[in-house]
Order: structure tokens, then sequence, then C-alpha cells
């Protein structure tokens, strides 16, 4: 049996900007990835946030569609038949709530612009500490990858390229989000952005 792909760990804002979906394999049932511009290759991401709006959008059948916001921005999230755990788990939350989410990334064209959105396979009501640890953790990978993006491996090459990455940018986005945490200090002190 297939193992799944780790869900990597984005921020909204970089999963926003990002616009390089790609197969490797031509075979229809080959995985489909998201290439972001610190190099995050994602074939399911996992993010913890707030859930701020929810609402159902079908016609005949529940098609869920809600936002989750983190310090950065939001995640749009769409849940229906093809997503019944999630889709359930969704009608029964109430906003404003932590949620824990794991899903697809998927992009979609608008008006010329390439937008992202997410399938959740599985969203989890969770505390504020699992939602500052998470934002701990995702500063942390989101640093390693930026460093990693001058090390010249395939997927941080081709994100330089796609991207013409401004690493500024995101290391603003990381301390932004970090400065969000409460009892902030002790936790913090681990992460080192002079050498990036």
């Amino acid at each position: 049996m297939l193992s799944r792909e780790v869900a990597k760990r984005v921020f909204a804002r970089e999963f926003g900007e990002s616009d390089m979906a790609f197969k490797e394999q031509d075979d229809q049932y080959a995985p489909q990835y998201l290439l972001t511009p610190t190099g995050a290759k994602c074939n399911r991401i996992f993010f913890v946030g707030t859930l701020i709006e929810k609402g159902d959008i079908g016609n005949d059948v529940e098609y869920w569609r809600a936002r989750v916001v983190d310090p950065t921005g939001s995640f749009m999230i769409y849940a229906g038949q093809y997503q019944p755990e999630a889709a359930q788990a969704l009608s029964g939350i109430e906003p404003p709530q932590f949620v824990a989410v794991i899903g697809k990334p998927n992009t979609y064209e608008m008006s010329g612009e390439t937008l992202t959105s997410v399938r959740p396979e599985r969203i989890h009501i969770v505390d504020a500490d699992t939602y500052d640890l998470w934002i701990l953790e995702t500063a942390r990978q989101t640093l390693q990858r930026l460093k990693q993006l001058n090390e010249g491996s395939e997927d941080a090459t081709k994100a330089k390229e796609h991207y013409s990455t401004n690493i500024e940018h995101y290391k603003e986005m990381v301390l932004e989000a970090l400065k969000t945490i409460s009892k902030s200090g002790e936790k913090v002190s681990f992460i080192d952005l002079s050498d990036i």
C-alpha cells in the first residue's frame, strides 16, 4: 500500500502566493504538487488557525466553504461529498474556533489570476497552545527552507527560478507570525534569523 505524503506546514501568505502546480508523471492518478516560494513541495498541507466564517454553498448536496486565518493571512477551504469526514466536521463547528486542518492544495484560475484553496481531509478543533506550537514549528520549517534556497536542491532551484523568491519578504512574514504567540519569550528564543 502506498504511504501518504507528509503534510507540509506553510503559512497562509506563502500558500496564497503560490501558483506553481505540477505532476511528476503523466499518469492521471499521479500526485499533484504545489511548489511554494520557499521551496515546500506540497501534496498535502497542515495548518492551524481560527475558523472565522463558513457556509453551505451547495445546491442539491452540502458543499461547505470556510475561511481559516493564521497570523499572515487566510486559507479558503472547500469540503463536499468527496471529503465526507471534513464536511461533517465542518458542519458541526461554530466560528470563531481554533482548528487544525490537513488537506490537499488546490489551484484554480480566476480573471487571469491563480488562486489557492484547500480540499480538507480532516478538520479538528484545537486549543490556543496547539495554535502557538503550530506557528513556532511552521516558522522554524519556513526559515529552514529559506536557508536551503541557496543550497541548490531541485525544489529550491525550481522555486527560486519560478518565483524569484524575496527572502526578506518571507523572513518578515515569519517575524510577524512569531510576534502573535502568547508567552512568546521563552518559546521563540531558539529561532535564529541572523544566518539566513
